[in-house]
């Protein structure tokens, strides 16, 4: 009986159609919750007129909606170790695909706020769950660029919700960008069908067939059956409950909390900008069109910040990359906050995107990477479900700033303190607890915890 390290072939294989396919379904679901996060701000001026809402009451919903996200993060996030993350990205896609077309009908502001709740939950779950299997699947030489680049199907569904608003927003209202969000439910059996499930699910539940149909797609020359003897590093205990408390044991306690706040901050920044960015930018005189543009500049700058980082961090490190963006990202605020120049504001803006969706981009797998297998994705799903109280409290207060007398670009400044806090919260994160730090130290000493197929 051959004994077959599961991590290890990952690990060593090359990228090829197996590794494509993954990648373009992690995209494609990556890019439509891009696209429906996107959407609230940018349907916010039209629904406020619509509804008869203040910014106070705009900025509230948006937040109400972001509760929901929270909670999908943890209930489904979480889940995904024990119930498998592929079943749990399908109910993610359904949830969002079918509420968010049902917030498009809303008669009123308390039936958007219910789907719009529901719809978000789904968001919620999605993200981390997505993160978890590309991250499992993609070939330890180019991991981290690999990731980067799936995330930027994000930014390309935010930039193509700015496109299409650009073109129908004025002509056929705010309704009609809702309705499209029903597309990804058309895609679903073939999701099901093509998608492979997580290799720690099915090692832990015995499964030794699916194990080696599916590594003898990543890796066509191992010639794998059900006569191997699968090992993957703690799978075990994938089945046994959610592992929330083991995120805070074997030294990962203060690491934790660091992300948390990490994660915090960054989802801060980001839901702020996506949500009140178009109304800023109008207010301070910008048309509807003009003032969609910049959402989609700085969409752009996520994917420059997200496929830059991703290329240095396979360089120089996750830290030193995050720790110059989370700085960087700060200038740039007190910067947007003093200039009215056009250019100049494309500009930081691009680099404000860089610093915020690319810097949040680069941080979720490098979570994902310190935790062992099996907490992976509870590991990742509770970072981003306590960040999202950053996500929460963002559209509210700045909702509330733009309701003072300040000038509307001003609000730019407050972007600068969650940049600062993400960039110290860095530097607290103990690296020597690492999942891979830790494994290199128990080969050394040849104890290294495994569970069989």
């Amino acid at each position: 009986m051959r004994t077959v390290q599961v991590e290890k072939v990952i690990d060593q294989s090359r990228f090829n159609k197996f590794h494509l396919l993954v990648f373009l379904w992690c995209f494609f679901a990556i890019s439509f919750d891009g696209f429906d996060i996107a959407l609230y701000g940018i349907g916010l001026p039209l629904m406020m007129d619509d509804f008869g809402l203040s910014s106070a009451e705009g900025g509230a919903i948006g937040s109400y909606a972001l509760i929901g996200m929270m909670l999908g993060t943890f209930i489904l996030g979480s889940f995904s170790d024990m119930l498998g993350r592929k079943r749990v990205l399908a109910l993610c896609l359904a949830l969002i695909s079918i509420f968010n077309m049902l917030a498009g009908f809303a008669p009123n502001a308390t039936f958007f706020i219910i789907m719009r709740f529901i719809a978000s939950m789904g968001m919620g779950g999605l993200m981390p769950v997505v993160i978890s299997l590309m991250t499992e699947y993609s070939p330890k030489k180019n991991r981290a660029m690999t990731v980067a680049v799936m995330y930027c199907g994000y930014s390309i569904g935010a930039i193509l919700a700015s496109l299409i608003a650009m073109g129908l927003l004025e002509t056929l209202g705010w309704r009609f960008m809702y309705w499209l969000g029903v597309l990804p439910l058309f895609t679903l059996p073939f999701f099901l069908k093509q998608f492979p499930e997580s290799l720690p699910y099915y090692i832990a539940r015995g499964k030794g067939d699916r194990v080696a149909h599916i590594l003898n797609r990543a890796d066509p020359e191992g010639n794998y059956s059900t006569a191997d003897r699968f090992e993957y590093t703690r799978a075990a205990k994938t089945a046994k409950g959610v592992p929330a408390g083991r995120l805070f044991k074997d030294g990962r306690g203060r690491t934790t909390v660091a992300f948390w706040i990490m994660v915090f901050s960054c989802l801060m920044m980001i839901y702020g900008l996506n949500t009140w960015l178009p109304a800023i930018m109008q207010e301070s005189g910008f048309g509807i069109a003009s003032s969609l543009s910049f959402v989609m500049i700085l969409a752009v700058g996520q994917i420059v910040g997200s496929l830059t980082g991703g290329y240095l961090v396979d360089r120089i490190g996750h830290r030193n990359v995050l720790l110059s963006m989370y700085l960087i990202g700060a200038l740039t605020f007190v910067a947007l906050s003093l200039t009215h120049a056009p250019v100049l504001l494309y500009i930081l803006i691009a680099i404000g995107g860089a610093c915020t969706g690319g810097t949040q981009n680069l941080v979720n797998p490098y979570i994902s990477s310190f935790y062992p297998a099996d907490i992976r994705g509870t590991g990742l799903s509770m970072a981003v479900g306590i960040g999202r109280l950053g996500s929460i409290s963002a559209p509210l207060l700045i909702g509330f700033v733009l309701m003072t007398n300040i000038a509307p670009q001003t609000a730019f400044i407050a972007f600068a303190v969650p940049s600062l806090i993400g960039g110290v919260a860095l530097l607290l994160v103990q690296e020597r607890h690492a999942n891979h730090v830790q494994q290199r130290q128990k080969k050394a000493v040849h104890n290294i915890p495994e569970t069989s197929v």
